[in-house]
């Protein structure tokens, strides 16, 4: 088991009592990883002092204004690649498929393309299968690291030891088309009942998933977005993972 992917999953996860009890243990766990380097290691200690000291209030409060309502900052990997285009839900099918075949049920109400869900499958995959996903994916979590960076937040570090783990650079191209994007104001109640009215993201069967191996997967994610014309207006209703 890689413990670092553990110890991040956990980072990354909504703040709780649980979780600030164990900061202690998750900084132990990542300072024993020889695969991050000391300065990776360093750049997480002041998110890992907040979340110990913090009113956990306060902690819940923050994780949500950054990633629950803000898709620019989504922990949903999807999100980035195909937006609320139905080429998700088949993409998300076959990631949960994924998982079981390899005996993994995620024990969570967040979607599978949730990052801390994928991290926690990831910590049980051999070594080289997990970097290469983390590389594939690379563009993403560099992008939300320079975003979060922007807003001064020290969630930046997490996405910086990531990259690190995988041992891979981001392309530069891919970063920059993510980054052009417009950001999220999650302020603005207004733009947020909006996301909630655009394209339905269904989760049945899919002719075409087969359980494919993950790298392959999600080697879709260097495909840039390209809106599907026939998405129907509806209601955004997500589904929780088994």
């Amino acid at each position: 088991m890689h413990i670092t992917l553990k110890a991040i999953s956990a980072l990354l996860s909504y703040p709780s009592e649980e979780l600030q009890q164990a900061v202690g243990e998750i900084a132990g766990a990542l300072a024993d990883d020889a695969r991050l380097p000391a300065a990776s290691i360093e750049a997480l200690g002041p998110l890992l002092e907040e979340l110990s000291k913090l009113d956990i209030y306060d902690l819940q409060e923050r994780y949500v204004g950054l990633f629950d309502r803000s898709r620019s900052l989504s922990l949903n990997l999807f999100e980035h690649v195909h937006g609320e285009s139905r080429e998700r839900g088949g993409a998300m099918v076959e990631l949960l498929e994924t998982y079981r075949a390899a005996g993994f049920e995620p024990a969570t109400s967040e979607l599978p393309d949730h990052l801390p869900v994928l991290l926690e499958f990831l910590a049980m995959r051999p070594l080289s299968e997990a970097q290469e996903v983390l590389e594939d994916a690379a563009h993403i979590l560099e992008a939300l690291r320079v975003r979060l960076e922007r807003r001064a937040s020290p969630y930046g570090a997490v996405f910086a030891a990531l990259l690190d783990f995988a041992g891979a650079g981001a392309d530069d191209a891919a970063v920059a088309e993510l980054l052009a994007r417009e950001e999220d104001d999650p302020d603005d109640l207004d733009a947020l009942d909006a996301v909630w009215e655009e394209s339905e993201v269904t989760f049945g069967p899919d002719p075409n998933a087969g359980c494919p191996q993950l790298r392959d997967m999600l080697a879709a994610m260097d495909t840039p977005i390209n809106p599907a014309p026939d998405t129907a207006p509806g209601t955004a209703a997500p589904a929780a993972a088994e």
